[in-house]
């Protein structure tokens, strides 16, 4: 899905130099951002583009070379705010002293600081801005303050911003007035998914309901878990995930979950033929994320066939659209999966609905005919660079919680891909 700034692909088609930066790399096992360059760099390459993938080190070594993307193995300070930060600097350093790339895609508003010094070395940089990373509340005042600074410094200085919402290409319209590629995720339609991996796990298909999430505020696992308890629903509740940095969360949704045997928590599942399993024959998902775009692991639900139940918010229904049931309460989810349980016919419809919107909208091969045409525009020359000022304006994103405003215009009459 793909949309924003009307504009005519080049004609120039020359191979590429690619660099993918700020992410924890591929193979991906983490998040949506390594899953996204795993898809689209390796499509990448397969149309004929050198890409180099910047990860994270680890504990087990990464490949020089994987699905014929470079890989490059750098350090990172463990440290909740620092990590990511220190990657992406030693990353841009690296960047900078090899022969420069094309263009250097940047993920994460949080690393456009470092783009100025990929502009000294002559590399056009593309930064992917995430979503409104400041609105969460695992930052205190500092890292809020960081995080809208780093917005501005984005505006400013990048050649080109992705947004993977309408409700982010909004916000930067609104608060920065500067043009926001629109380009979403895509995800994996699965059809006869096997059942073994759940049967290591005691579950049935069809047989329980699923959140999958990291434990941070703003995805509201513990507004599910609320939810869940005061149900009368018969299926148990399956929670995969936690959270590196957020030990009073997590001991939260751990003693709410332990007063109901009904609930089972699993902790973080990587791998990943386990979790087409818990998706694909889940009854429903329960996605609680609330400020991010376009989230993968709810384009996974639905590639996967599976019925989401979505915390009510603008970027949520840009996704589910129609065919979604959103909450915003714990009371509200409760008659939510009741219903759920008791009109499986219906939660069968809405999953295929679901599942054919995802094929139709979230297709990572036109993902990635957006990466490569906005790749090859900044590459010969179109920038945003310094059409904004990079001030943040007084408005509804800043004085309110306009994250659960109604739809935009473009929303309310549906998505173009």
């Amino acid at each position: 899905m793909t949309a924003g700034i009307e504009h005519t692909a080049p004609t120039n088609h020359r191979r590429l130099s690619i660099a993918m930066i700020g992410t924890r790399g591929v193979p991906a096992a983490y998040g949506g951002f390594e899953t996204a360059i795993e898809e689209i760099g390796r499509r990448l390459v397969d149309r004929g583009h050198d890409v180099t993938v910047y990860c994270r080190r680890a504990a087990q070594p990464v490949p020089k070379e994987y699905l014929g993307m470079k890989l490059v193995e750098l350090p990172a300070l463990r440290h909740k705010i620092l990590e990511t930060l220190s990657h992406t600097g030693m990353s841009v350093l690296h960047a900078t002293l090899h022969r420069p790339a094309d263009v250097a895609f940047v993920f994460n508003a949080a690393n456009a600081p470092f783009v100025p010094l990929l502009r000294l070395r002559g590399i056009p940089s593309v930064v992917h801005v995430d979503g409104l990373e400041w609105k969460r509340g695992k930052w205190g005042g500092a890292g809020r303050r960081y995080y809208r600074w780093a917005e501005e410094v984005s505006v400013r200085e990048a050649d080109a911003l992705i947004a993977d919402a309408q409700g982010i290409v909004d916000y930067y319209r609104d608060e920065f007035s500067i043009p926001t590629e629109l380009i979403s995720y895509g995800t994996r339609i699965l059809q006869d998914t096997p059942t073994d991996r759940l049967a290591e796990l005691g579950l049935r298909p069809g047989g329980y309901h699923l959140v999958v999430a990291r434990f941070e505020p703003e995805n509201h696992v513990d507004v599910i878990v609320e939810g869940y308890r005061a149900s009368a629903a018969r299926l148990p509740l399956v929670v995969v995930g936690s959270a590196p940095y957020a030990a009073n969360h997590i001991t939260r949704i751990s003693d709410l979950a332990a007063s109901d045997s009904r609930i089972r928590m699993l902790g973080s599942v990587w791998d990943q033929d386990q979790l087409d399993q818990l998706y694909t024959h889940a009854n429903t998902y329960l996605h609680g994320h609330s400020v991010g775009g376009t989230n993968p692991s709810l384009l996974r639900a639905m590639g996967a066939g599976t019925k989401v139940i979505a915390w009510d918010v603008v970027f949520n229904r840009e996704v589910l659209g129609v065919d979604g049931a959103y909450f915003a309460r714990a009371e509200s989810l409760s008659a939510l999966l009741e219903d759920a349980e008791l009109n499986p016919e219906r939660v069968a419809e809405v999953a295929a609905a679901l599942q054919r919107r995802a094929e139709e909208l979230y297709n990572w091969d036109s993902v990635t005919d957006s990466y490569e045409q906005l790749a090859r525009r900044v590459a010969v020359g179109y920038s945003s660079h310094r059409q904004s000022t990079g001030r943040a304006g007084v408005s509804m994103w800043s004085l309110s919680d306009s994250l659960s405003k109604q739809p935009s215009t473009a929303l309310s009459r549906g998505i173009s891909s």
